[in-house]
């Protein structure tokens, strides 16, 4: 099959104007002009997206299918009380609810032009949506303990689980990590466990940190909503035991010091409250960042240093964070607010489009490790690929049609999402292997439920 429109967006090369590219089993054959193409595959058949973009699938660097049932529930809300309303609200559901709940989640990502998620998941349904739907994923199991005479008993469970998921839906599209709970929600000691195991069994690991002032303040000063003192016997229940004093540091130097960047394929999710020493020691050590400009920016929780990440050498990318959180899974509104909150916040550096359009696609793809495989359009990548429509963008489409398809288009333009060379969603038609309208009429059920 050769997939053509007028734009083409390697990534990592100059866009191809009236350009195409060959599609052979699960990978990419070839790329160049679609003229050229014709000639060399007269015997291809040829869809042409017209006044559309071809380019990688986006890879969403962080988020939470399982939560996507969530969205609109809990609004308006800084990060901590945003943070323990959902707790409180996640304990009506039902395990079924969350793989129904994650099942659309992934439909979401899927009609969005996600053709990779990163999630961290204590229940492995986003694993099950991912499979069951023909997603790319990395599913990382979430590990917590705050009293140190259960941490064994937690991690054991965790690895039991890994073990489990990888029988039941570990493939080359779906790969597994472990990821440790939030700070304020772990015994320090779970964090060195956590990279013994992923040194042990070769795992990616995932951590939120640093991402609001409360955890700084936590960990700095021991005061903020999650220092156990402060919290009423309702919002008590996810910190066993009051453990907590100050510590005087960051939170990234928090973590360093338990070893938790010791192992070599570590994804730190957030960063917002990092200093230059913090900035310093996540290079030292390799650590990949993902940054969420759109939840950070609507829990109130800061805007990460995203230049000081590129220019120290960081391997950077983006993710959209809980659905619950933004009410969205759009990661071409996640570029664009990216872009503004980094242009509006740094003035000493320019970000550009396409360096925007770089962190959403093979940026997201060398923090994961995959960059060999996926990210962009080069001959031997795996044929992750989706068309944009730009037609309706009113820009100068040839002046510039990458800063056309960052600051004008939507989710709702995404015209085709290709994974592994399978066409799995054609503008308002999936091709997958679940029920669709069943999984939406679960959905409200589930909706109704938590309204109650």
């Amino acid at each position: 099959m050769i997939v053509s429109a007028k734009y083409v967006f390697p990534v990592t090369s100059e866009p191809i104007f009236n350009g195409a590219v060959l599609v052979e089993g699960d990978r990419i054959a070839d790329i160049g002009e679609l003229d050229a193409l014709r000639l060399r595959y007269p015997d291809e058949e040829v869809v042409d997206y017209g006044m559309a973009a071809v380019m990688p699938g986006l890879i969403d660097l962080h988020t939470r299918l399982e939560k996507s049932v969530l969205r609109g529930v809990v609004a308006d809300k800084p990060f901590a009380e945003w943070i323990l309303s959902v707790i409180d609200h996640s304990v009506q559901l039902e395990q079924s609810d969350w793989y129904d709940s994650a099942i659309l989640g992934g439909l979401d990502a899927l009609s969005s032009g996600i053709t990779c998620v990163v999630d961290i998941t204590s229940t492995g349904a986003a694993g099950r949506a991912a499979s069951a739907l023909g997603l790319r994923g990395v599913i990382y199991r979430e590990v917590g303990a705050m009293d140190k005479m259960r941490v064994d008993y937690a991690m054991h469970s965790a690895q039991r689980d890994i073990e489990q998921w990888n029988e039941e839906f570990g493939s080359e599209l779906v790969r597994i990590g472990i990821a440790p709970a939030a700070i304020y929600a772990n015994h320090p000691s779970v964090f060195q466990r956590v990279t013994e195991v992923a040194q042990r069994d070769d795992l990616p690991v995932a951590m939120r940190l640093a991402g609001s002032r409360e955890e700084y303040n936590f960990v700095m000063y021991g005061s903020s909503m999650f220092a156990v003192d402060t919290m009423t016997e309702e919002a008590r229940g996810y910190v066993e035991i009051p453990p907590w004093l100050p510590f005087g540091v960051t939170p990234v130097r928090y973590a360093l010091n338990w070893g938790a960047f010791d192992s070599n394929n570590v994804l730190l999710i957030h960063a917002v409250h990092v200093n230059d020493e913090d900035i310093k020691k996540l290079r030292e050590f390799d650590v990949a960042v993902c940054t969420c400009p759109s939840s950070n920016a609507k829990l109130g929780m800061g805007v990460a240093p995203l230049s000081e990440f590129m220019k120290a050498g960081l391997r950077v990318g983006l993710g959209t964070d809980s659905p619950a959180a933004t009410e969205s899974t759009d990661m071409i509104a996640e570029m664009r607010m990216g872009l503004l909150l980094h242009r509006a916040s740094d003035t000493r550096r320019f970000l550009s489009s396409q360096e925007v359009l770089e962190l959403a696609t093979i940026g997201g793809a060398r923090a994961l490790r995959q960059d060999d495989r996926i990210g962009s359009l080069e001959v031997g990548k795996q044929a992750d690929i989706i068309a944009v429509d730009l037609s309706s963008s009113h820009q100068s489409l040839d002046q510039n049609p990458v800063s056309a398809l960052v600051n004008t288009c939507t989710a709702s333009d995404v015209m085709m999402t290709m994974v592994g060379g399978k066409v799995l969603y054609e503008k308002n038609n999936w091709h997958v292997g679940v029920e669709v309208a069943k999984n939406i009429a679960r959905v409200i059920e589930i909706r109704s439920k938590l309204k109650a």
